[in-house]
C-alpha cells in the first residue's frame, strides 16, 4: 500500500500532510524556535529531496523536507506578525487610532483599534491593535480616527488546558488586547493618510452596510440577521435562541459562510453564465462557453470573498472553489484528491496557524469525505446496469436523494470528532436537518440572494429578499424542530489530542 501511494501521480496528496504535521510539530515546541535554524533546516532537506528524485527513497525524502518546511513556515509566520501583547489589565487608558472593522452584535458592539498612540500612568508593552466592545449601535465608521478612553485586557487563555487558545487566534490577527470604551468616543482628525488598506476596507464596510440596510426594508429579526450573514458574512446579530438551535440540529455550518456557500455561488454563476451563452449557437459552436463560465464564476467567487471579510475559513473556501474552476479551464479533473492537496498547502502555507482552528480542520475533514464519495463511493454505488431496480428508481428523483443524504451523512460523520473535540457536543439528528433544510438553501436561499445582489442597483431587489426571506423561515422551523427532540443536545466531556 505504501509503495502505491508512493506512484507516479499519487504522492502529491499525502504533501500537505507531512507540511501540516510540520506545522503542528511548530505548535508544540515548548519555547519559540530559532527561525533562521528551522530556514536552514528546511532548505537543506529540500535539496536532498531535489538530489534524490530519481532514487527509490524520493518519496521519504519529501515527506520529511515537507515537514521540515511546514516548521519552518510556521516559526516564520510567528516572526513576521510579532507584535506587543498586554500581560496585565490596564484601566482608564487613553486611546487614538484608527477603525479598522466594526462587527454589530446582538446586544454589543465590536470595533478593532489600530492604535496610534497609548497613554497610561503605569508604563507597558506598546500595542498595534486592540479589539473593544461598545454600546449597541455606537461603533465608529470603519476608517474614521477616534479618540476614547478603554479598559484594557490581556487577550483570553485557554479555559483549560490543551483547549483552544483565544489568544493565538488573537495574536495571528495582531491584536493585543481586547476591552470595553468607557464613555463617548470623539472623531478627530487623522494626523496622518490611514493608507490603501483602511481605504479598502471602509469602502467594504459601506457595501455591507448598504446591503443590510437594503435587506433591513424587506427582512427584520433573525430573518434579517441570518440573510446578511449569509452575504457579508456579519453574524453576530443572530439572536442566541436560533443561534443555539441552529447548532444543536446540525445547521450552523450555514451561517460560517464556507466551501459550500462559495460552492453555490460559484456553481449558480457557472451554470447561469454557460445556459445563457448556449443560447447563441455560433458561440456553442466555435468558442469554449464551458471555460468562460468558469472565469465567470471565478470571478463571482472572487467578488464574494472580498464582500464577506476575506476570512481565513472563506479564504479557503475560494482557493478549493478556485482550483477546481481552473481545473475546468485547462481540462483536468476538477473534484480529486489532488485538488483537495493543492488547496490546503496554499491555505497552510500562507496562514499556518488555521491548522489549529477547528473551522480549518472541519471543513477540510468535510470535504475529504466528500471527495472520497464522489471518486470512490459513487461509481460503485451507481454501477448497476440501466434495466435494474436502481435505475428505475433514480428516474424518480432516488439518485439525487441518495446523494444528499451520502452528503449529509459522510460530511457530518467526518466533522464529529472535531465538533465533540472543540465545542463538546454533538449533532446526534444532524443528518434529518441537514436534509430537511439544506435543499431549499441551495435552491431558494442562496440564489435568492444573489439575484438580490444583481438587482440591488437597478432598485427592483425588494421580491428576492422577501424570497431569501421565506427561505430562512423554514430554515429556522427546521433547526428549532430538530433542536427541540429529545437527545437532539449531545453533550461530551472533554478529552485530549489522542483520542481525536
Amino acid at each position: 500500500m505504501a509503495r502505491a501511494e508512493a506512484g507516479a501521480g499519487r504522492l502529491l496528496p499525502w504533501v500537505p500532510v507531512a507540511f501540516g504535521t510540520g506545522i503542528a510539530f511548530y505548535f508544540a515546541a515548548d519555547r519559540e524556535p530559532v527561525l533562521s535554524a528551522a530556514a536552514v533546516v528546511a532548505i537543506g532537506f529540500c535539496a536532498l529531496a531535489l538530489l534524490l528524485r530519481r532514487q527509490k527513497v524520493f518519496p521519504a525524502a519529501v515527506m520529511i523536507a515537507a515537514v521540515a518546511a511546514g516548521f519552518a513556515t510556521a516559526t516564520w509566520k510567528t516572526a513576521r506578525v510579532a507584535h506587543g501583547v498586554l500581560a496585565r489589565p490596564m484601566f482608564s487608558v487613553a486611546l487614538t487610532g484608527f477603525v479598522e472593522t466594526r462587527d454589530i452584535r446582538e446586544r454589543t458592539d465590536r470595533f478593532v483599534l489600530r492604535v496610534a498612540s497609548l497613554e497610561s500612568l503605569r508604563r507597558t508593552v506598546k500595542l498595534e491593535r486592540v479589539r473593544l466592545s461598545v454600546r449597541k449601535g455606537t461603533a465608529p465608521e470603519v476608517g474614521s480616527f477616534v479618540e476614547l478612553k478603554a479598559r484594557l485586557q490581556p487577550p483570553l487563555a485557554p479555559l483549560r488546558p490543551g483547549s483552544y487558545d483565544f489568544g493565538r487566534d488573537l495574536y495571528f490577527q495582531g491584536i493585543g488586547a481586547s476591552g470595553f470604551v468607557l464613555g463617548t468616543i470623539k472623531a478627530k482628525e487623522p494626523p496622518a493618510a490611514g493608507g490603501l488598506s483602511l481605504r479598502y476596507a471602509a469602502f467594504m464596510q459601506g457595501v455591507r452596510d448598504a446591503i443590510d440596510a437594503r435587506i433591513r426594508n424587506v427582512l427584520e429579526g433573525d430573518n434579517r440577521a441570518i440573510a446578511t450573514a449569509l452575504l457579508t458574512g456579519r453574524r453576530d446579530a443572530i439572536s442566541e435562541r436560533v443561534n443555539d438551535a441552529m447548532f444543536i440540529s446540525g445547521l450552523g455550518h450555514v451561517l460560517s459562510i464556507s466551501g459550500y456557500h462559495m460552492a453555490v455561488v460559484a456553481g449558480v454563476v457557472f451554470f447561469a453564465v454557460r445556459a445563457w451563452l448556449a443560447l447563441f449557437p455560433p458561440l456553442t459552436v466555435s468558442f469554449p462557453i464551458k471555460k468562460w463560465s468558469a472565469a465567470a464564476a471565478m470571478v463571482a467567487a472572487a467578488f464574494y470573498l472580498l464582500l464577506s471579510g476575506a476570512e481565513v475559513a472563506t479564504q479557503r473556501s475560494f482557493f478549493m472553489t478556485a482550483v477546481v474552476l481552473i481545473a475546468i479551464m485547462v481540462d483536468r479533473r476538477a473534484v480529486t484528491f489532488r485538488t483537495l492537496a493543492v488547496a490546503a498547502m496554499i491555505v497552510l502555507a500562507i496562514a499556518p496557524e488555521a491548522l489549529v482552528h477547528p473551522s480549518f480542520q472541519m471543513s477540510f475533514a468535510a470535504t475529504l469525505g466528500l471527495v472520497a464519495l464522489v471518486q470512490i463511493g459513487m461509481p460503485n454505488l451507481f454501477a448497476a446496469p440501466d434495466h435494474s431496480a436502481t435505475a428505475r428508481v433514480a428516474l424518480w428523483g432516488g439518485r439525487e436523494f441518495m446523494l444528499l443524504l451520502l452528503a449529509s451523512l459522510v460530511a457530518g460523520l467526518a466533522t464529529t470528532p472535531y465538533a465533540a473535540f472543540h465545542f463538546h457536543r454533538v449533532a446526534p439528528y444532524g443528518v434529518l436537518a441537514n436534509l430537511a433544510a439544506m435543499p431549499v438553501v441551495s435552491a431558494l436561499v442562496m440564489p435568492a440572494g444573489l439575484l438580490g445582489l444583481v438587482a440591488m442597483p437597478f432598485g427592483f431587489d425588494g421580491v428576492f429578499w422577501a424570497i431569501m426571506g421565506a427561505g430562512i423561515d423554514w430554515m429556522v422551523a427546521v433547526s428549532l424542530w430538530v433542536a427541540a427532540l429529545p437527545g437532539a443536545v449531545g453533550r461530551m466531556p472533554a478529552f485530549g489530542i489522542a483520542p481525536l
